[in-house]
């Protein structure tokens, strides 16, 4: 049997596909994996017949199993109520029930006891689907009466019965609440019987479920099932910023993850001086500013200069308290903190000899050979020779050609004179040259050549 949400509505879950048996991993709050399930038991014991039976939001409560029903897990059953009787789904069986039961010291031979009445029918199921659609509407109508007898309380869930005999409210209030009044209207609405639960603000989260911060679904409604208190000084050992928009979870209340880790951080930082302790040196003195307790690392910086950080190892910081009990302060934060800030230099363990490591290692290979040629002097053999002897060479200066001379004006420019005098008659005699070899090339003979 699947959850409400992915049932088709006879018991059988749509998504699993386990043909109703959703005992070993499923969509339920609370769930339990039955690692017992396939031992079996010793010759001459018998089956423990009690059973643990899940209800509404992970609600769990433990049966005698009197008429010795074949159950298994995701069984659903009718079980005492009262009045009446109430539908359920079997969570857990066998052994690890008794386990459960003295974990929550509730004895299994007490005289007073609930019994399994028998395995729930198709009629005692639609009943039960029929008085869970209700339980919406039934709790928006139960928070109006409440605020027209203007009660300061929340009603946050409503639990029906199986057989809708019954409706539990459960409801979070800051103060006391008279609330007999409530139970009257609430019956005379309803129809039914009444009982209230007051829960906490941890118990409603869990009851409602969501997404932590983490993008994960809330503890409470998987596996939490114990609240125990959480401190602010959760937060200082962990070294958290005390911002109650990041500590509080979707309850207001502190993260419940603040204590997961908190005895590791214990451990951890008894390695660590005092925070409180001022480090003496001939400088000054220097005050604590912030640790990395994984890293084993601490912060200080000088009482006239706190924008500046000087970060030194616990070691060190024991050594410096060492000092000053001593009476022999050392120089400065500074000449302490370079003994560990020296680096070794280590000898690589291989050589890229191929160049593998490269993607462009083709390509490198032509460039370096260019470049070698270059060095070595491959294109001037002269060069390199005397270059190896250690001479000088000196490179031939490139002869500068003659700056080409303005040419003549048009014989139309009255103001500058024409191609007359010693500059004018090479001129010319530069361009009957030049056009009598072309001629000649072509064939033609020029006035002169005739």
């Amino acid at each position: 049997m699947g959850c409400s949400g992915c049932s088709t509505g006879v018991g059988v879950p749509k998504g699993c596909g386990s043909n109703g048996n959703c005992g070993t991993s499923g969509c339920d709050k609370l769930e339990v994996f039955d690692w017992l399930a396939n031992m079996e038991l010793p010759s001459g014991q018998e089956k423990f017949n009690w059973v643990e039976v899940r209800f509404k939001n992970g609600r769990k409560e433990y049966y005698k199993n009197i008429n010795g029903l074949t159950l298994t897990m995701s069984s659903m059953v009718a079980v005492e109520s009262s009045p009446g009787h109430d539908i359920g789904v079997v969570s857990l069986t066998g052994e690890l029930v008794k386990a459960q039961m003295s974990r929550r010291k509730q004895d299994p031979n007490s005289e007073t006891f609930k019994k399994v009445y028998r395995v729930a029918t198709q009629r005692d199921i639609d009943k039960w689907r029929e008085v869970q659609s209700k339980e919406t509407e039934t709790m928006f109508k139960s928070r109006e009466i409440a605020q027209r007898l203007d009660l300061k309380m929340k009603i946050s869930d409503v639990e029906y019965q199986g057989d809708g005999a019954k409706a539990i409210f459960y409801y979070t209030a800051e103060e006391r609440v008279d609330f007999r009044q409530l139970i009257k209207d609430l019956a005379s609405t309803f129809s039914m019987r009444i009982e209230m639960r007051q829960i906490g603000a941890r118990q409603e989260a869990g009851r409602l479920g969501g997404i932590g911060s983490c993008g994960r679904e809330l503890c409470c409604t998987t596996w939490l099932t114990d609240f125990r208190s959480v401190n602010t000084s959760a937060a200082r050992y962990q070294q958290l910023s005390l911002n109650p928009s990041k500590l509080a979870g979707q309850c207001g209340k502190l993260k419940c993850c603040l204590n997961y880790e908190l005895d590791s951080y214990l451990d951890s930082l008894k390695a660590f001086p005092n925070t409180d302790t001022i480090l003496y040196t001939k400088k000054g003195n220097a005050r604590f500013i912030k640790m990395d307790i994984f890293k084993q690392v601490m912060w200080y910086a000088y009482t006239d200069e706190m924008s500046s950080w000087i970060e030194l190892k616990v070691d060190r910081v024991q050594e410096i308290i060492k000092l000053n009990k001593e009476k022999n302060n050392p120089a400065s934060l500074e000449e302490v903190a370079e003994k560990d800030n020296r680096v070794l230099e280590v000898a690589p363990t291989y050589e890229n000899v191929v160049g593998q490591d490269s993607i462009t290692r083709f390509d490198q290979k032509k460039r370096n050979q260019r470049r070698k040629k270059r060095s070595s002097g491959q294109r001037n053999p002269k060069a390199s020779a005397d270059a190896k002897q250690g001479a000088t060479v000196e490179r031939p200066q490139r002869k500068q050609r003659p700056k080409q001379k303005p040419r003549p004006t048009p014989s139309g420019n009255n103001d500058k004179p024409q191609n007359s005098g010693e500059h004018g008659n090479e001129g010319a005699k530069k361009r009957n040259n030049n056009n009598r070899r072309r001629n000649y090339k072509r064939g033609k003979k020029g006035p002169e050549d005739k």
